[in-house]
């Protein structure tokens, strides 16, 4: 078994802190909030589709496609809750794909709605649809920083961790 000297405190301080602030208990709360919240919405668009045989077309598409969107929230909930080492920012990036593809989903939806019936609150669900796009793309866009940050970041620390064991 080969022993290596401990790292420079400060380096393993700084270790300390990313993984902290990847592993954080305030994380993993929001996270399972997520996971509960999504959850209760599958169940409640799927209880209310298959109780209500008698909805007209279009409202039972619509909660459908909002029980699909609680499933993958979800699912996505419980991938980041269960994984056992740092994920490094990559589970915001899936967020941000998601809240930006749902968004579209939305938008396309209360457009199509606006066009079908001619209501201006139709059209204005998809202004609103259009803001969350925009909310969506700069999280996503914050998320890629931060994970191109954390990358380089682990790359330097790998290279002094093999400078210091040759």
């Amino acid at each position: 078994m080969t022993h290596y000297p401990p790292p420079p405190a400060a380096l393993a301080d700084h270790l300390r802190r990313l993984t902290a602030s990847e592993l954080s208990t305030a994380a993993r709360v929001r996270y399972v909030g997520l996971l509960l919240t999504a959850s209760a919405m599958t169940v409640i668009m799927t209880a209310l589709l298959i109780t209500e045989p008698s909805l007209p077309l279009r409202t039972s598409i619509a909660f459908a496609v909002l029980a699909a969107m609680g499933l993958s929230w979800t699912g996505f909930a419980a991938w980041v809750l269960t994984r056992k080492r740092i994920l490094l920012g990559r589970h915001r990036i899936v967020a941000g794909y998601m809240g930006i593809a749902f968004s579209v989903v939305f938008c396309i939806g209360a457009l199509a709605v606006g066009y079908a019936t001619s209501s201006r609150a139709a059209v204005a669900a998809a202004a609103m649809g259009a803001a969350m796009m925009v909310v969506a793309a700069t999280m996503l866009m914050r998320a890629r920083r931060r994970f191109e940050q954390l990358s380089r970041r682990r790359a330097e620390l790998e290279q002094q961790v093999e400078r210091r064991q040759s």
